[in-house]
């Protein structure tokens, strides 16, 4: 199964976002000293904490009853975890692309079409083990571990059974249905890559993405484990409902509980805490002094085991969950360990680039003391600073005297005196060399100063010696050379400090803006705290540097930054506004110098390094804070996500899913970029970013985040169990209110704080809130400066209630979030009802069960009445009403701010009405029927109003949903006859499912219906079968796109449903037509809002039902993988029964099975949908050219037997017909259709069982003699071989005729020339020849139409003389025929010409094809390098390769490179010498090969025109009218034989091995068109590079039909010898 690679612990290369740097190996205890070791109590729990994450997957889970109301069906009792299928391809690497699974999902990674021809090995560091089960031990999670997944092939035999085959670690991919499995059974982010030829590939990955698997936090009571054991509840994260509190305020831990409660009775489930440990001096909740410590606020005997044991209850016996900020990122300035550990933070000592803005910083400090005591008053600044006026001046100031007197420029430029002297010394000791580096002058720049000192940066000085010691003209002797090479050095010199400066004044100018922009908010901006003094606690500037801004003067300054002390002057942290997160802007950018900092001065940044190496005692320290932290809470909240180094937050977050498998991981993570956030998410396994419903700022924008952070759309299509992964936006906690940010009450008003509330629970993600807010607290509490504490539950005074502000409108809330979600109501839709007022409904696509909650927005403050929103509608009945729920105000209460508690405003509560009986309630009346729908009226709905409503569907309904669900529930489980279409399907033949799947718009006519069906605001569908309709749902599905025009017909009506079964034609399809329409009679009653989703579903399993039934009466070849089977299904869409294009009546005497008579016979198009209908229907070289693929190979031998026959039958000049048009109306005007017909003949007898019956088939002539009238069926009979014997002999004894009916009513384009025909044998070579400059008789065959461009009767391609395909197949059919007449099986040996004067030449088949052959190379081949053997050397254009004519009257047309020698190749590969073949491959592979087909000619030819446009009507009679058809797209067909010639000769060639995978990497575009285009066939012909040609028939026989003999070809090369055997 799956099996660890062990031939290494791979260390990847992730590819784009990630880095490639070493990665710290996790088991590496070395890098793990400690300052100091934490009390006996906490390495217990450490280690009890590991014990019970071990356990918790391991014990059995009790579930009883949720005091929270309705809870889910128990773990065990859950539907069968879902397969989700990810497809590979070739360089697509998934960094930032979120694929997010629930734990249990089994994935299948799948390779896609661009992965043809590969052998890949692909890997996962997944922890793989023997047991793929959840309950199995948990390992440690190591990330640079990979273990390599095992490749698998399942095959289904005709009964739908499949068996399963192991292929190894390394597969060679021929197809798409292999697949590596793997079981998610741990949460977290892991990662796979796959890799090509080796398990050891140096190239590194091919592709790549990320798994997310969503952890479950488990509360309630615990298992036989105790309080550590497993058990409890597991919630997904969607049913979170969080509350973060500021731990600072809960005060000593003695309180937390009764503080706590709060959030509990309130009906949160979960609880954020801010950090626990010690704080810094600013108390900032986010300073910490002491990662190991915890606060001393909470009491001075508290410990992290009390912290503990606390939130064990909280867990166990609240059902509450906790999780708790982790920061990485900085630390308190007062940090005991700094002066200890300096090399931890970013310093002047360790990074000396910073040394310049601490200078800055330290100057700035001056001027905020200078400012403060009255100093700059003279220079117009005084003290407080509250006009624009007083900013002007600051700047002023600061640009004209504090910045230019520290003359940072001088810390990046040079010392001109000194290299000039160092300059001297070096060039009087050294000989100049003869001349300079011609355009190097410009390469000399300055190398700044590792330590940045003053004037002490340098340049190359040998390069400088290289450029300016250097001989001069004008100089005599070496002092005056030496003298002028100095000034020349010394220009150079100062202009490079001239830049330097003039670059850093550049950084100070954006530094000042930036001063006089932070001192604008901060002290003027109405949106600012409008802090106007200047002094030390608000100074003019946040402080960016610790140490330096005491020092009294520059000097002081820059003697503390360069000496010993500079390692003290460490940078503050903060975060840059548009910065790009994955970049250290403290160590790579001049971020501090520039000031574009939002400083923290209470902390100081961390610097990590690269790696454990570079700051060993940081990262261990770090760890153990994380791992403590992980002990202790559910789950963490990585604060400052954004700016916290992506490798250090990988390391510490495996770290702690070591300590906690089944952590929650929230984020603070701000990028401006989802882009980027997915990266993040990724690689860090994040559960929930934090978002915020205050950042909407009207009603609208909040519910786009309710619609964007929601699950899937109301209706959605139904999920298989085994179905596509689907990528989503980066998971969400919604909260109404987060810490950071001011209280809405501010913001918006007091009356929309309820609504807000109640419309981010309806979210379907992690909700949640901050303490205060349900209290109607009206201000911020900050989280530096808040020093109060929370009040505690109770009902004493000052304690919080039940009746405080929205405590139980919110316990309500909380529930109903918590039970949608546990309970499945995945599906969301959001509905704007009015400005201000927005409905949101939660659906469960099990119970079909709704719950719909609308609000009344309140973003400002209430003016008079608002009018009523319009009447809620919806299908389904109403069950009941949940609540209605208002502020309502209380009298006699006034706010006054508690100076020891965080208090909230009295005068107002939330008044809740639980379940309401109709007529009390306050906002609706009674429902009331409108149709399909029920209505329920508004009575009142003021601002801040909220209602929900739970909706049943009805009982027809539930009866319609009852058979619908039952179908698809067997379908998806493979029972035997799920649909119960066995029977109907038993009696068809192929014709019939050709009927039942396909037929476009002109077949579905011709056979007297209407036409295919026409999708008002979409267009007709591509087939009137099952298959045009299932290739735009899938489309649509694919995306969940439920306002496509098809999804809105669909709900609007039955007249889809009604066609699809209406226009299935008695009696052959009468039983399926009625198995169709009871199967979607349910879908008539279902609420409309659910048609779409079965109907799809419906369609889709009876589409799967009726391909499997046809490909089951093929050959176990068509059924064998995606790409055989999707082509097979090419052969059901093109053999069908046409009335307007029937075959010839066959003999009275034909033995049986007898084809169906006209005008019901089966007949091949040879593309839809150009040529469906009518006399385009039936051509002979294409129903030739496809036959094998489209009919032979795919076991439908009959109908294969009837076309050979049906064309027999109109043999005329020696020819078969070109257009058929039933015979009676044939044209006879191709040369190659009657070979091809030929090579058909041989594949048949050669292939088909019992094939050699066919020659003496009887053949009923329909033109007895060239000049008669059509025969009656039966009048003269022949055999088979008799009639090939004449066709033959017609050749060689050469035939000119002229067309009948010859003129514009045949043909409106051609000359009257062009109605000659000629076709013959050439007796010194015995090529076949024929044709004129004025037709085209081969399949090059467009002829001109362009009055205006000169064109019309000029055929583009006339191909006249010999045409290389056509030597081809006559050698294969003469060669064929010789070898039948010596075993007796063909009664005739040889042709036989009559000449004018009555005697004869006879030639042998066998001596036919020996002329063939000795003559071939000599007149195709042109050789490689000008030689004797050129018989035209004036014409070759390009050499290595073979002519596609030979005697063409226009002679330079022999010479031209088409793709029809590859054709030849294919047809006759003994004619050609392997070693000229193999160059001419070559040669066609770089100048013709695109993805979906062959150039027509060579790109370097005049003529080369790659887009085709039929309707070009201009003068150009290169392309108008489409002259170029045949002049340079790329055709579909040829390429099946341009592979096949590969393989012919890639033995000989040596290169067998390498051109099996080439093949199958060819076949890498055809394989992803047959999935995605909508026609589910290959295209006639593309435009360049396989571009879409909307002339071209977007499906057509030879193309798919030459694909499948390619695959028939490549499975024989395989069975003859692996291709990894070589």
């Amino acid at each position: 199964m799956l099996r660890r690679d062990s031939a290494r612990e791979r260390e990847l290369e992730y590819g784009r976002a990630l880095d490639k740097r070493d990665k710290p190996d996790r088991r590496d205890k070395e890098i793990r000293p400690r300052a100091r070791t934490p009390d006996g109590a906490v390495l217990a729990r450490r280690q009890m904490a590991i014990e019970r994450g071990a356990a918790a997957e391991v014990a059995p889970t009790p579930h009883p009853p949720s005091p929270r109301g309705s809870s889910p069906a128990p773990d065990e009792a859950r539907p069968e975890p879902p397969t989700r299928l990810l497809t590979l391809a070739h360089g697509e690497h998934h960094d930032s692309t979120i694929y997010r699974f629930e734990k249990g999902t089994t994935i299948r990674l799948c390779p896609g079409p661009s992965l043809l021809g590969r052998k890949v090995f692909l890997y996962t560091n997944y922890i793989i083990t023997d047991s793929q089960d959840e309950k199995a031990e948990v390992s440690e999670f190591v990330r640079n571990q990979y273990y390599a997944l095992e490749w698998r092939r399942e095959r289904e035999d005709e009964q739908g059974i499949g068996t399963e085959e192991a292929l190894g670690t390394g597969a060679f991919i021929t197809d798409t249905d292999l697949y590596a499995e793997l079981k998610l059974t741990r949460a977290g982010a892991f990662h796979y890559y796959f890799v090509y030829d080796s398990a050891e590939s140096s190239i590194g990955p091919r592709g790549s993405g990320w798994l997310q698997v969503a952890p479950r936090v488990r509360v309630g009571p615990r298992g036989p484990g105790g309080a550590g054991g497993a058990g409890g509840e597991a919630l997904g994260v969607e049913a979170l409902s969080c509350q973060t509190v500021l731990a600072k305020c809960l005060g000593p831990l003695a309180r937390w509980e009764d503080s706590l409660r709060v959030a509990k009775e309130s009906g949160y489930n979960m609880i954020h805490f801010t950090p626990i440990q010690e704080l810094g001096g600013s108390n900032s909740s986010y300073s910490l002094a002491d990662q190991l410590k915890l606060n001393p606020a909470f009491g001075a005997d508290a410990s992290f085991a009390d912290v503990d044991n606390l939130l064990t209850k909280l867990r166990c016996e609240w059902r509450v969950a906790s999780i708790c900020d982790v920061v990485l990122n900085h630390t308190a300035n007062e940090t005991p360990w700094l002066t200890l550990h300096p090399e931890a933070t970013y310093n002047c000592a360790n990074v000396p680039r910073l040394r310049a803005a601490a200078l800055l910083d330290a100057a700035l400090a001056r001027e905020t003391r200078a400012a403060a005591r009255g100093d700059l008053l003279p220079r117009g600044v005084p003290p407080v600073l509250n006009t624009s006026e007083h900013l002007e001046a600051v700047r002023y100031y600061l640009a004209t005297s504090t910045v230019p007197e520290l003359r940072l420029h001088e810390l990046y430029t040079c010392n001109v005196s000194e290299l000039l002297q160092q300059f001297n010394g070096l060039a009087r000791n050294k000989v100049p060399p003869v001349s300079a580096r011609a355009g190097a002058a410009a390469a000399l720049a300055l190398v700044p100063d590792a330590l940045y000192r003053r004037l002490r940066a340098t340049v190359d000085m040998d390069l400088a010696l290289q450029l300016y010691n250097v001989y001069h003209a004008d100089c005599y002797d070496e002092e005056t050379r030496l003298k002028k090479c100095c000034e020349e050095l010394r220009k150079k010199l100062e202009q490079l400090n001239s830049s330097a400066r003039e670059e850093v004044d550049g950084h100070l100018r954006s530094a000042i803006d930036n001063c006089i922009a932070g001192m604008r908010y901060f002290r003027l901006q109405a949106d600012g705290p409008k802090i106007e003094e200047v002094s030390d606690k608000n100074p003019l500037v946040p402080r960016y540097f610790t140490a330096v801004g005491e020092c009294g003067s520059a000097a002081e300054a820059e003697a503390l930054v360069y000496g010993d002390g500079g390692r003290f002057v460490m940078a503050h942290n903060g975060w840059v506004m548009d910065a790009d997160p994955l970049m250290d802007f403290a160590n790579a950018s001049n971020v501090y110098l520039r000031r574009e900092l939002i400083a923290w001065g209470d902390s100081v940044k961390l610097r990590y390094g690269d790696k454990p190496e570079d700051s060993p005692w940081l990262w261990a320290h770090m760890r153990e804070y994380v791992e403590l932290t992980a002990e202790l809470f559910d789950g963490l909240r990585l604060d400052n996500c954004h700016s916290t180094p992506l490798h250090v937050a990988e390391y510490m977050m495996d770290c702690a899913r070591n300590v906690k498998p089944d952590l929650f991981v929230a984020a603070e993570l701000f990028t401006n970029s989802d882009h980027v956030d997915n990266i993040f998410v990724n690689r860090l396994g994040i559960s929930a970013l934090i978002r915020e419903a205050q950042s909407a700022w009207d009603s609208r924008e909040q519910s786009r985040l309710l619609h964007r952070f929601g699950g899937r759309p109301v209706g959605a299509f139904l999920r298989a169990r085994v179905d596509a992964a689907r990528p989503g936006v980066a998971p969400a906690m919604l909260l109404d209110l987060t810490h950071d940010n001011p209280s809405p009450l501010e913001k918006r008003c007091v009356h929309d704080a309820l609504p807000t509330a109640a419309l981010v629970t309806m979210a379907f993600c992690a909700s949640g809130s901050t303490r205060g807010l349900d209290e109607l607290v009206p201000h911020h509490i900050h989280v530096v400066d808040e020093a109060r504490l929370y009040p505690e539950w109770g009902t004493d005074e000052g304690n919080v209630g039940a009746s405080h502000g929205l405590i139980q409108a919110r316990r309500e809330l909380n529930l109903l979030h918590y039970q949608l979600a546990q309970q499945g109501y995945d599906e969301v839709y959001v509905d704007q009802m009015t400005d201000a007022v927005t409905a949101v409904t939660r659906h469960s696509p099990t119970s079909r069960r709704s719950v719909l909650l609308v609000a009344h927005t309140a973003f400002s403050a209430p003016q008079g009445d608002a009018p009523l929103p319009p009447p809620l509608r919806f299908e389904g009945d109403l069950e009941e009403i949940l609540f209605e729920m208002e502020l309502q105000p209380r009298s006699g209460a006034v706010y006054t701010k508690n100076a020891r508690f965080i208090n909230g405003l009295e005068q107002w509560t939330a008044a809740v009405r639980r379940r309401p009986v109709m007529d009390a309630a306050r906002f609706v009346s009674p429902a009331r029927r409108d149709g399909a729908h029920t209505v329920l009226d508004w009575r009142a709905f003021p601002p801040g109003a909220v209602i929900a409503v739970r909706i049943a569907p009805r009982a027809a309904h539930l009866a319609a949903l009852a058979p619908l669900t039952r179908a698809l529930s067997a379908w998806e489980a493979r029972a035997r006859d799920a649909l119960g279409l066995q029977r109907a399907l038993q009696p068809l033949d192929l014709a019939d499912f050709n009927v039942l799947l396909y037929r476009c718009d002109a077949e579905e006519r011709d056979a007297g219906a209407g036409g295919v069906y026409d999708v008002p605001g979409h267009g007709p569908l591509v087939y009137a079968g099952l298959q045009g309709l299932v290739s735009l749902l899938e489309e649509v599905r694919a995306g969940d796109a439920l306002g496509h025009a098809v999804c809105d017909n669909l709900r609007a009506g039955d007249w889809l449903l009604d066609y699809t079964w209406r226009r299935l034609p008695a009696p052959r399809l009468a039983h399926v037509a009625t198995r169709l329409r009871e199967l979607l009679s349910p879908l008539k009653d279902l609420p409309r809002y659910l048609v779409p989703a079965y109907a799809e579903a419906t369609f889709r399993a009876v589409h799967d039902a009726v391909t499997r039934a046809a490909l089951a009466r093929m050959t176990p070849e068509s059924r064998d993988g995606e790409l055989s089977r999707a082509l097979a299904l090419c052969s059901v869409q093109f053999a069908g029964a046409v009335p307007s294009a029937h075959l010839p009546a066959p003999s009275p005497a034909l033995p049986p099975p007898h084809p169906p008579p006209p005008p019901a016979s089966v007949t091949l198009s040879a593309g839809l949908p150009h040529f469906a209908t009518g006399y385009a229907r039936c051509w002979g070289r294409d129903t030739f050219i496809a036959l094998r693929g489209t009919l032979l190979l795919q076991g439908r031998y009959q109908e294969a037997r009837a076309h050979i026959l049906g064309f027999a039958a109109c043999l005329r000049h020696g020819l078969i017909p070109n257009l058929l048009d039933g015979g009676n109306n044939a044209r006879f005007n191709c040369r190659d259709a009657v070979w091809w017909w030929l090579q058909a003949i041989k594949q048949y007898v050669t292939e088909a069982p019992q094939g050699g019956a066919l020659l003496a088939d009887p053949v009923s002539r329909l033109f007895p003699s060239d000049d008669s009238a059509p025969a009656p069926p039966g009048a003269r009979d022949q055999p088979l071989a008799d009639v090939v014997q004449e066709a033959l002999t017609v050749h060689f004894q050469g035939l000119v005729f002229r067309e009948r009916n010859a003129g514009r009513q045949i043909d409106a384009h051609m000359t009257d020339k062009g109605f000659n025909v000629q076709i013959g044998i050439q007796p010194d070579t015995g090529f076949p020849y024929g044709g004129n400059d004025a037709n085209c008789g081969t399949w090059m065959d467009k002829m001109g139409s362009s009055e205006r461009a000169g064109t019309r009767g000029r055929p583009a391609t006339p191909r006249d003389g010999s045409a290389i395909e056509l030597v081809a197949l006559a050698y294969g059919a003469v060669s064929w025929l010789a070898e039948l007449h010596r075993v007796g099986r063909f009664p005739h040996e040889g042709v036989t010409r009559v000449h004018k004067d009555g005697s004869l030449t006879s030639w042998t088949y066998a001596q036919w094809a020996e002329r063939i052959r000795r003559s071939f190379e000599r007149y195709f081949w042109v050789p490689a390098a000008p030689s004797a053997r050129d018989l035209r050397p004036d014409l070759v254009h390009r050499r290595a390769i073979y002519k596609d004519s030979h005697g063409a009257s226009q002679p330079w047309a022999d010479y031209q490179l088409r793709c029809n020698a590859a054709v030849a190749m294919a047809i006759a590969p003994g004619l050609f010498d392997p070693k000229h073949a193999w160059l001419a491959l070559d040669n066609t592979e770089r100048l013709l090969l695109g993805p979906l087909g062959l150039k027509t000619l060579d790109p370097g030819d005049w003529s080369y025109r790659p887009e085709y446009d039929n309707s070009d009507n201009s003068d150009d009679p290169t392309v108008a009218h489409g002259f170029n058809y045949h002049q340079g797209p790329e055709w579909g067909w040829p390429l099946g034989f341009y592979l096949r010639a590969r393989l012919a000769f890639a033995h000989d060639a040596g290169r067998r091995a390498e051109t099996l995978a080439a093949v199958h990497r060819a076949l890498a575009a055809p394989a992803a068109e047959l999935r995605r285009g909508p026609w589910r066939g290959l295209p006639e012909l593309t435009g360049p590079g396989g571009a879409v040609c909307r002339d071209s028939c977007p499906t057509q026989a030879w193309s798919a039909g030459c694909l499948f003999e390619l695959l028939h070809d490549l499975r024989a090369a395989r069975r003859a010898r692996p291709p990894l055997a070589d």
